[in-house]
């Protein structure tokens, strides 16, 4: 199994990045999937999340509006697409794959965003 996360990097305040998330090893349709970050010296955080289909999803209140999630099925991808970028969005980024049903629970090795001038 592996997540990989992509696009990660620096950029000034109110720029924008889209990180991307790629699978393989399971069967990548069955999972819901979500973004968590971890900012030094801060809790983690989940970020965002998307169902297995891509019918839904769901924010946390400091992203909402500025960040999209998205999935590929075909392309076994996961997208977050993230404008309007804030210093405090500063973190390193982790995707995750989980499935109660599949009994899987992964994580990528998480890559670094930094939000400054």
């Amino acid at each position: 199994v592996h997540l990989v996360e992509s696009g990660g990097g620096l950029v000034q305040p109110g720029g924008s990045l889209r990180l991307s998330c790629a699978a393989s090893g399971f069967n990548f349709s069955r999972y819901a999937l979500g973004w968590e970050r971890q900012a030094p010296g801060k809790e983690r955080e989940l970020v965002a999340g998307i169902t297995p289909s891509g019918d839904s999803t769901s924010y946390s209140p400091s992203v909402k509006g500025r960040f999209t999630i998205s999935r590929d099925n075909v392309k076994r991808t996961m997208y977050l697409q993230m404008n309007s970028l804030k210093p405090e969005d500063t973190a390193v980024y982790f995707c995750n794959a989980v499935s109660a049903y599949e009994d899987g629970d992964y994580w990528g090795q998480g890559i670094q965003v930094t939000v400054s001038s």
